[in-house]
């Protein structure tokens, strides 16, 4: 096998291996948590470094209107878009998504 074929072939072994990761769903139930889940809010965070440096980060309180909103539930996903993501920029930007469900 060739230098540059085998070059090739552990480039795309090591970008599968760095691409590979699981979905992931948090949530946390404020209150008595969401009663019947009509209305939905979400916004995506936005980090560095796989997660280690927060760029922009959604407030849920805000996102909730705490004021007006007792019960809720936060749904924080790793989703199967922002995976993908993070798999072609190699970890560097790996974004998750924030939902309010109320």
């Amino acid at each position: 096998m060739s230098t540059v074929k085998r070059i090739t072939l552990i480039a795309l072994v090591m970008f599968g291996f760095i691409s590979l990761q699981s979905c992931y769903t948090t949530t946390y139930a404020i209150g008595s948590g969401s009663k019947n889940g009509n209305t939905v809010v979400c916004k995506k965070n936005h980090f560095l470094i796989n997660g280690i440096v927060p760029i922009a980060v959604s407030n849920p309180q805000k996102m909730a209107r705490s004021k007006d909103a007792e019960n809720y539930d936060i749904v924080t996903s790793h989703s199967f878009v922002d995976g993908l993501i993070a798999g072609f920029t190699l970890r560097i930007y790996t974004p998750t998504t924030t939902c309010i469900v109320k």
